[in-house]
């Protein structure tokens, strides 16, 4: 949406931010066989207390998540994700190929 400057804009950020010493961007081709990212956007956070609150989202719901069983499935999940995307290298490479495309 907005166009090849706007995706130019957004790859160029992408770059950007993977430069800071807590970030490690990983990209999950779309054309991958296995994406365990479908089932909807999800956000886990690791309190400093040692606890776990998860927000599930999909269109129209949204869900805090608190039950230990529940934020142990989307800590999975997010594992699972990041063992299907590219390396933070490789994905670099994806982002700066694309951005040479646009």
């Amino acid at each position: 949406i907005g166009g090849k400057m706007v995706m130019r804009g957004q790859l160029e950020r992408l770059l950007e931010a993977s430069e800071l010493p807590n970030i490690d961007l990983q990209v999950l081709p779309l054309g991958s066989e296995e994406n365990s990212g479908l089932d909807g956007l999800f956000r886990l956070l690791k309190l400093k207390d040692g606890t776990n609150v998860g927000l599930s989202e999909a269109p129209l719901v949204s869900r805090v998540l608190c039950n230990p069983k529940e934020t142990t499935a989307l800590d999975m999940r997010y594992g699972i994700i990041r063992a299907q995307a590219l390396t933070p290298r490789n994905s670099l490479a994806l982002i700066e190929k694309v951005l040479g495309e646009t």
